[in-house]
């Protein structure tokens, strides 16, 4: 039985609708949490996308976040531009790109990553210890959700 053939239950309806909202929400917060650069949501997704494995094709880089190849490549043109990455031909096929990341582009991620861990501390000090415990023990069951939706893909 594949996963489409599977009806879900109306508590996993439920638990996956809650899920989805809630991270949706925690993600738009994280994204909105940045330094003073003048750095749209999209150039700092994609810089922390390339930043992740330091250098990557731009195909496989359009397919891990979801954006076509048309404005992935105005995006790392924009980035380029800052410095922040660089471009380069495949040495064995010049249709093929590379995007890597310079040093200045890991300084920002390191920027931007320490930012929103320091939103995270803010929001966990709100928490008690009862919920720091439960978000602890669900953490690896998380870890499992983004693993399988990865596979999936």
């Amino acid at each position: 039985m594949t996963d489409a053939t599977i009806t879900p239950t109306e508590s996993e309806t439920q638990l996956a609708e809650q899920f989805r909202v809630a991270f949706g929400r925690l993600n738009r917060s994280l994204r909105l949490t940045h330094t003073d650069t003048d750095l749209p949501p999209s150039q700092r997704e994609v810089l922390m996308a390339v930043a992740r494995v330091k250098s990557l094709r731009l195909s496989d880089l359009s397919q891990e976040e979801g954006i076509n190849p048309t404005m992935l490549s105005r995006i790392v043109a924009k980035l380029e531009a800052s410095g922040l990455v660089t471009r380069t031909p495949d040495s064995e096929d010049a249709r093929i790109m590379h995007v890597a990341v310079t040093p200045s582009g890991v300084a920002l991620r390191d920027t931007i990553r320490g930012e929103r861990t320091d939103a995270l501390h803010y929001a966990l000090r709100h928490l008690t210890n009862e919920e720091k415990r439960a978000l602890a023990a669900a953490t690896p069951v998380l870890e499992k959700i983004v693993a399988t939706l990865r596979e999936r893909q």
